[in-house]
C-alpha cells in the first residue's frame, strides 16, 4: 500500500535457510496468519485517514478555509483538518462512508503481506553478526547493502502483486467527489477496468510507487547507517538509545522526500478513469459537478497577508530537531574531561 511501512511476514531464517529451533510449519503459518490479521487491522483503522488524504490529493475542497492566526500572530488560511473533513464525509454518506474502498484495500494488504512472506521463504537472508565498530565499516556497509537489497526485492514484488487492488481502492474512494457508482464492488471493478483499459489498467501508477519505495529504502537505511557509524561513538553512554531512534527519524525525513512519487502514483491511478470527476482539466469548468469552492479569501483586507498553513510544515522540522539534539549530545560528550590514569572518579574522591 501507498505511504505504508512494510510489515515483517515470518521470523528470520537461520543461515542456510533451515528451520530454527522450535520452528515448524505450524508455527510459521501461525506467525504469518498473525501478521496478516495485524496488517488488515491496521489498514482498517487507518482507512479514514487514507480516504481524507486521497480527497485532499485530488484537490477536493468541499469546505472553505477558515481564517486564523499562527504562532507568530500572522493571519493564515487553515484548510479543513482531518476531523472536519471526516465530519463532512459522515454528513454526506454516514459513518459507513468513511470506509468506502476498504474491501479492496484489505485484500491488497493481505496479498502484500503474504507475498512478502513467500518471497522471504523462497530467498532467505543469511544472518550476519552485528557490526558496530569503525574498524569494520566495510563489513557493516556490506551488511546494510545486502539487507536493503533483500528488503527492496520483497517490497517490489509485493507492490506489483497488490497494486491492482490498490488502484481499485483508490477509484472507489475518489467516487465521493462526483457521487459516481461506477466501481461498486471488487469483481465488477475488475471486469470494468479490464474491459475499458486492458491489463495495463491495473498497473497505472505502479512505476512512481516502486521508485518511491526503492528511494525510501536505500536513503533511509544508508543515512541511518552512516549516522550511527560516524556520528555516534560506541563509548557514548546513550549511543544505543540514539541508534534506536536514528532509523525512525530518517524514515520520517525520507517519507517527506519520496511523497511526490506516491502522490503522482495515486493521481495516475484515478486520472481519466471514466468517471465524471477525474483529475483532469475539466474539473475547472464552471458547469462541471466537481467544481470546488474558492480556496482563497475574497476579503481585500486579507490579500497579501494570508498564507496556507498545514501541519506538514511542523512535522518537517522534526528530523532537524533530532539532528540538533544529536549534535548537542556529542558536543557535551567531547567536553567531558577524560580521567587520568589512577585518578578515581569525582564522586569517589
Amino acid at each position: 500500500m501507498a505511504g505504508e511501512a512494510p510489515l515483517p511476514s515470518v521470523a528470520r531464517a537461520p543461515p542456510g535457510g533451515g528451520p530454527g529451533p522450535g520452528a515448524g510449519p505450524g508455527r510459521a503459518e501461525g506467525t504469518e496468519g498473525l501478521f496478516v490479521a495485524l496488517g488488515a487491522g491496521l489498514a482498517a483503522a487507518s482507512h479514514p485517514l487514507l480516504y481524507v488524504k486521497l480527497l485532499v490529493q485530488v484537490g477536493h475542497e468541499p469546505l472553505p478555509p477558515t481564517v486564523g492566526r499562527n504562532v507568530l500572530g500572522r493571519k493564515v488560511l487553515y484548510l479543513p483538518g482531518f476531523f472536519t473533513y471526516a465530519r463532512h464525509i459522515v454528513k454526506v454518506d454516514g459513518k459507513r462512508g468513511l470506509f468506502r474502498g476498504l474491501t479492496p484495500r484489505l485484500i491488497s494488504s493481505t496479498l502484500s503481506t503474504i507475498t512478502r512472506g513467500s518471497v522471504k521463504k523462497a530467498f532467505p537472508l543469511e544472518d550476519m553478526e552485528h557490526v558496530s565498530n569503525k574498524d569494520d565499516v566495510k563489513t557493516s556497509l556490506r551488511k546494510v547493502v545486502k539487507e536493503t537489497s533483500h528488503e527492496m526485492m520483497m517490497q517490489c514484488v509485493s507492490r506489483v502483486v497488490s497494486h491492482p487492488l490498490h488502484v481499485i481502492s483508490m477509484r472507489c474512494m475518489v467516487q465521493f467527489v462526483g457521487r459516481e457508482v461506477k466501481y461498486s464492488g471488487v469483481f465488477s471493478a475488475i471486469g470494468r477496468i479490464f474491459k475499458e483499459e486492458g491489463i495495463l489498467g491495473f498497473f497505472v501508477g505502479l512505476v512512481p510507487h516502486i521508485l518511491g519505495d526503492v528511494i525510501f529504502l536505500w536513503c533511509c537505511n544508508l543515512l541511518a547507517h552512516f549516522i550511527n557509524t560516524y556520528a555516534v561513538d560506541d563509548n557514548f553512554s546513550q549511543a544505543s538509545v540514539i541508534r534506536s531512534y536514528t532509523k525512525f527519524v530518517m524514515g520520517i525525513a525520507m517519507s517527506m522526500l519520496t511523497y511526490p512519487f506516491l502522490l503522482v502514483g495515486d493521481l495516475m491511478a484515478v486520472n481519466n478513469c471514466g468517471g465524471s470527476c477525474s483529475v483532469a482539466p475539466a474539473c475547472s469548468s464552471a458547469e462541471h459537478p466537481c467544481k470546488q469552492p474558492a480556496s482563497l479569501s475574497t476579503d481585500p483586507s486579507l490579500q497579501g497577508e494570508v498564507q496556507t498553513w498545514t501541519p506538514q510544515r511542523t512535522l518537517s522540522l522534526f528530523p532537524y530537531v533530532y539532528l540538533f539534539f544529536l549534535i548537542q549530545s556529542l558536543r557535551c560528550q567531547d567536553k567531558t574531561p577524560p580521567l587520568q590514569q589512577g585518578q578515581p572518579p569525582v564522586g569517589l574522591q
